[in-house]
């Protein structure tokens, strides 16, 4: 049994499978649509709120060295998803890479907590846009009605109508085609980083020197099994992590790393992008330079403007501007903020739409979903699916808990890529590479401990919804994908593979 749930699927007949007419995705992205997704992906609510959170309670002004850790973290998983995605140009990311180099189990169980990362990082997205509108209506005097409004906390049974709406409208636009998810992208990413770049270059001038003293807070510990941070900490090495101080700094990157999550559903349009060899990695990397660089600024700037043991926790930079006589920006920052979820939103349900496409067409999933619109060449049937349930889950659910479980599955799936890329290294060394990660295999070990670093961080609850969601995947493969899986069947001659062969065993 083993050597049928760890055999791989060849680089060439993933790419060859994508040449079938009814299984084939239209390409149309550059590399400048690539990376304008990147960066309409990652900045979204956390340059917004994670940066007085983690300066209030963890870096203070050394906030900015955070950013720059979980940087380097993201850089270390970034060049290797480059380098799978320019060699391995298929829809599914870090689950058609498995598929290359890990085997049929390793990566069902990547694709399955992909599609739960993508869905939750969806509906909460699309629940904080409405958040932000619904402020916006109650700053111009109108209001919604209760039961239509966010049920985090209320008191009566409602839908959240905004949260769904934006969601079925979003579905709507990937159904139509990548390309006018492209312009549409363009448009809200420019005015998203206006906004950034204007509380940048406006808060400079409010910047205070004094507000610098001390960069870097004295140490303050935090009692072991006071806070629940960090349980895996505690409870492998005895120890809680600190307030401030150096060790502050990695407890804040690994808070300030969520801001960063979603450059890797780039790599999910790689069959739809024209020359993935190229475009990738320019892509992958120049997005997540750019909102580095953004991050450390905004971060610079808004401990500049406010001491650090002042900044709000709910919105720090638009009350930074309000206690420095500028409440002008707050309104400002709200709209800025409430224009770029809907991008964050957008791509996060095209990154699950396109993993979901991926693994049907490979059987594991049914079939019926695999198929792509006769027109518009999209995975339409998967998009209005998931575009539905997510919907319904925006409107009806409070997930404010269950979204530490976005974070803990993009950190698998960076462990899993970097792995993957050490293996397919040494079992394929003949495959064309566009790209090469450099220092392998010292970059992706790396990668591997930094993201599991970050991992051991999150809270204990995190851990356990994951592995019931994971129990739940092993049950679904073994009774369904393993059994339909297209590997199989070329394998026991019950269907012949596109051209050239199918899997090893």
């Amino acid at each position: 049994m083993s050597s049928t749930l760890f055999r791989t699927k060849k680089v060439e007949q993933s790419i060859l499978d994508t040449e079938e007419p009814e299984h084939a995705l239209k390409k149309s992205l550059s590399a400048l649509d690539l990376t304008v997704f990147g960066v309409g992906v990652i900045i979204g609510t956390g340059i917004f709120v994670l940066t007085g959170t983690v300066a209030k309670n963890n870096a203070g002004p050394a906030t900015a060295l955070a950013f720059v850790a979980a940087g380097v973290a993201c850089a270390l998983a970034a060049l290797c998803y480059a380098e799978f995605a320019s060699t391995v140009p298929v829809a599914g990311s870090a689950y058609t890479f498995s598929y290359a180099s890990l085997g049929e189990l390793p990566a069902w169980i990547i694709g399955w907590d992909l599609v739960l990362e993508f869905a939750l990082g969806t509906a909460v997205v699309a629940v904080g846009w409405s958040g932000y509108i619904q402020s916006l209506m109650d700053n111009a005097g109108w209001s919604m009605p209760a039961a239509l409004g966010s049920r985090e906390g209320a008191d009566v049974f409602g839908f959240d109508i905004l949260a769904a709406a934006l969601v079925l409208v979003l579905t709507a636009i990937l159904v139509i085609g990548m390309k006018l998810s492209a312009r549409i992208t363009s448009v809200v990413v420019a005015i998203k980083v206006t906004v950034v770049l204007v509380v940048i270059v406006a808060g400079a001038f409010l910047i205070k020197g004094d507000n610098y003293d001390p960069f870097i807070p004295k140490e303050q510990p935090v009692e072991a099994g006071a806070s629940l941070d960090s349980p895996l900490i505690q409870l492998m090495f005895g120890w809680a992590p600190s307030n401030f101080g150096v060790m502050g700094i990695f407890t804040a990157a690994s808070v300030v790393f969520f801001a960063f999550i979603g450059f890797d559903v780039v790599a999910t349009a790689a069959e739809e992008t024209k020359n993935p060899q190229r475009d990738m990695p320019r892509g992958i990397l120049g997005s997540l330079v750019i909102c580095t660089t953004l991050y450390v600024l905004v971060s610079i700037v808004v401990t500049g403007m406010q001491h650090y043991s002042k900044l709000s926790v709910d919105a720090p930079l638009a009350d930074a501007f309000k206690a420095t006589g500028h409440p002008w920006y707050a309104g400002f920052i709200s709209f800025g903020a409430a224009v770029g979820l809907t991008t964050v939103c957008m791509i996060l349900l095209l990154g699950q739409t396109r993993v979901f496409f991926a693994m049907s067409r490979d059987g594991l999933l049914p079939r019926f979903f695999s198929h792509v619109h006769p027109r518009f060449k999209t995975p339409h049937r998967p998009t209005i699916l998931l575009g539905v349930i997510i919907a319904i889950l925006a409107g009806f659910t409070p997930l404010t808990e269950l979204a530490a479980l976005v974070n803990i599955g993009t950190l698998f799936a960076f462990v899993v890529v970097a792995i993957g890329v050490i293996i397919l290294r040494k079992s394929r060394p003949d495959l064309p590479r566009s790209f090469r990660t450099p220092w392998v295999p010292v970059i992706p070990i790396l990668s591997v401990c930094a993201s599991l670093w970050l991992m051991i961080n999150l809270p204990a609850e995190t851990w356990v919804r994951f592995g019931i969601w994971m129990a739940a995947g092993f049950l679904v493969y073994f009774l369904y994908g393993r059994i339909h899986s297209r590997l199989a069947l070329r394998e026991a001659g019950e269907e012949q593979p596109s051209a050239g062969g199918g899997g090893t065993p």
